[in-house]
């Protein structure tokens, strides 16, 4: 059974920093491409950034050059490193996991950026 448990959400101000950390078990971690999603208050869930098996990155427009997705295959490991963040940035940020056939989703971690 494919888990994934997301760490490292808090509340910053503005212009501030965060890393975000999620660990995949119950399968071979280098075998999915992994990726971040986020949903907004009042909105609809969106795409932050995902990486392919091979490591290419992929962002959404509001975040590139700010938002940088990475992964650990030794550790089972995404992260995103969050820079220069606005309060539009705010929202549960959730870690995905692809499949063959299906998609894995954890419970998210929290994200809110005040002016």
């Amino acid at each position: 059974q494919v888990q994934l448990v997301e760490s490292g959400g808090d509340t910053v101000l503005t212009g501030g920093s965060l890393k975000l950390s999620c660990v995949l078990s119950g399968s071979t971690f280098s075998r999915h491409p992994m990726g971040w999603y986020r949903l907004p208050p009042g909105k609809d869930r969106e795409s932050v950034a995902t990486i392919s098996t091979g490591g290419a990155p992929n962002y959404h427009n509001s975040v590139r050059g700010r938002f940088t997705i990475s992964r650990d295959n030794a550790k089972n490991t995404v992260f995103l490193q969050m820079n220069s963040l606005q309060p539009e940035d705010t929202g549960l940020y959730i870690c995905w996991a692809g499949g063959s056939r299906t998609s894995y989703w954890g419970q998210g971690t929290q994200v809110t950026v005040s002016s």
